[in-house]
């Protein structure tokens, strides 16, 4: 059951159970600034949170977050897996701001943004697994 679980992307360590709304909230304002840094577009962003609308990401930039599905919260997870793996990588902030744009051996030489915007949760968690196994941790 915790396999199942730690797939899904619901948390990072199987255990935690489910993420609250509260948290999936307080995840999608950090994505936003994470966006940000990253220097996304808003279709890019839109992309990587699974399709949603420029209107709903509009929103959640001015601070309205509204309910989020399963996927979502997933997806969420998942991206602040990465920006904490790359944070612990990297002393600098700006090269693991940067590292998702940089072409990538594991990656083919494409970027690991490039990666992501597959659009699948399991394109955001291949770029996930391997940063976690570069650090040293899951």
């Amino acid at each position: 059951m915790s396999e199942l679980r730690q797939v899904e992307g619901t948390r990072a360590s199987p255990d935690d159970g489910p993420i609250t709304d509260v948290e999936g909230a307080a995840m999608a304002r950090a994505a936003v600034n994470l966006f940000r840094r990253w220097r996304l577009t808003e279709e890019q962003a839109c992309i990587l949170l699974g399709g949603i609308s420029q209107r709903t990401f509009a929103r959640w930039k001015a601070g309205e977050v509204g309910r989020l599905s399963r996927d979502l919260k997933a997806r969420l997870s998942n991206l602040m897996g990465i920006h904490k793996a790359l944070r612990i990588i990297f002393r600098d902030p700006r090269r693991a701001y940067d590292w998702v744009h940089q072409p990538n051996a594991a990656y083919g030489g494409r970027a690991a943004l490039d990666v992501m915007l597959g659009g699948e949760l399991t394109d955001i968690m291949r770029v996930r697994r391997y940063l976690d196994a570069e650090r040293g941790g899951w």
